[in-house]
């Protein structure tokens, strides 16, 4: 036995001279045994492990945040160039380059490129920059986890700075009923599965045939003037998404977002996890407070959900030197590494893009003039 199990006698039989000296007593050979078994299975209050803190203080946050930052700043100066281009043809303003870049701003479009270069092998003329940048953020999933939600997505951003002011305000932020929880999260899924399946019906001739449309080659100016001209049911949408998004944690990340559903479900082929020392935590549950994504990371070994964006919140949120970290195969992989793989993945994809001549959608500016200021009159091919 242990020194925290009681010994034999215990005090009520010392202090007993009746059970002892009666005739009908039970024997201490016979009561010692139904004594240690007692002791054995009840339960003893839970030893706390010593705290060995960090030697230095954790400065991931503000790495990532810094990331962010600029990556929404590189979103600000692309449309605001492309709203310029776009004005060139609407009031003869003077003429600037189309960015490219204003295609990351359609992913489907990107699907339906990346799609058609499985296919033919050939990068599609019409907005190549689409495929480029979706296949540049899945493979940073496939490496770093969903990082880009975590890390680069301006609409991820926008939505953490949102929670963080509710709970700033309100002291907290509300979450759903867990069944209603399980149920929303499903709906991301959902709105994946349907343009996951509206692609893979789509063969190369009429993927070629919808971007070669007139609603296909002017869809970044259409997704422009969704947000110049925002009518009525829209900006009403986003209002309740946005209010909902302080008082709940990236509302829009974790209930609707497609584009996260699709990292995350290519996250799950990362070898990089949060993982979690039992012998060095100290079971104070700030990891599971501070994650974003609501995982219970403080009973978990390994963080394998696609949830997790590696935000590293948890990593930064323990006290406990060495408890927490990103790793793979046991290696530790700190905040800079994350922060200088994307950046060499970003760079690495748009720089080959752009020296193989195959980053610009090359549309004659007398065909843009025609089209930019009727872009409106332009529906789905489909529809």
């Amino acid at each position: 036995m242990s020194a925290s199990t009681p010994k034999w006698p215990p005090s009520s039989v010392k202090s007993s001279s009746k059970l002892v000296d009666h005739p009908g007593a039970i024997m201490e050979a016979e009561l010692k045994p139904a004594f240690e078994k007692i002791c054995a299975t009840a339960p003893r209050p839970a030893v706390r492990k010593k705290l060995v803190r960090r030697a230095a203080p954790d400065r991931s946050q503000h790495l990532r945040r810094a990331v962010q930052v600029l990556f929404v700043l590189l979103n600000g100066y692309i449309g605001f160039e492309f709203w310029r281009f776009v004005r060139h043809f609407e009031a003869g303003t003077p003429a600037v380059p189309r960015p490219a870049g204003v295609e990351g701003w359609l992913p489907i479009a990107g699907l339906m490129n990346l799609k058609y270069f499985f296919l033919t092998g050939r990068v599609s003329p019409i907005h190549p920059a689409a495929m480029f940048l979706l296949g540049a953020f899945l493979l940073i999933s496939i490496i770093f986890r969903k990082a880009f939600c975590g890390w680069l997505c301006p609409v991820g951003t926008l939505s953490e700075a949102l929670w963080k002011l509710g709970r700033k305000v309100t002291g907290r932020n509300w979450r759903l009923p867990r069944t209603v929880d399980l149920i929303l999260r499903g709906l991301k899924y959902l709105l994946l599965g349907f343009f996951l399946y509206a692609v893979a019906g789509l063969s190369a001739e009429s993927i070629a045939a919808f971007m070669g449309s007139p609603y296909g080659l002017v869809a970044d100016v259409k997704m422009l003037n969704f947000f110049r001209h925002l009518g009525e049911t829209a900006a009403i949408t986003l209002a309740v998404l946005g209010a909902l998004s302080i008082v709940y944690q990236n509302f829009w990340c974790r209930y609707v977002c497609p584009y996260g559903a699709l990292t995350g479900m290519v996250s799950l082929l990362s070898p990089a996890r949060i993982r979690r020392d039992p012998d060095r935590c100290i079971d104070c549950e700030k990891c599971a407070r501070a994650c974003p994504a609501l995982l219970p990371v403080d009973k978990l070994m390994t963080v394998r959900s696609a949830e997790c964006m590696s935000c590293l919140e948890c990593v930064a949120a323990c006290p406990a030197a060495g408890a927490l970290q990103m790793s793979v195969r046991r290696r530790t992989v700190p905040a800079w590494i994350i922060a200088a793989g994307i950046a060499l993945v970003f760079g690495a994809v748009v720089g080959y893009a752009k020296w193989a001549g195959l980053w610009q959608t090359h549309i004659p500016a007398d065909l843009y003039n025609e089209l930019v200021t009727r872009a409106n009159e332009f529906v789905h091919p489909g529809m």
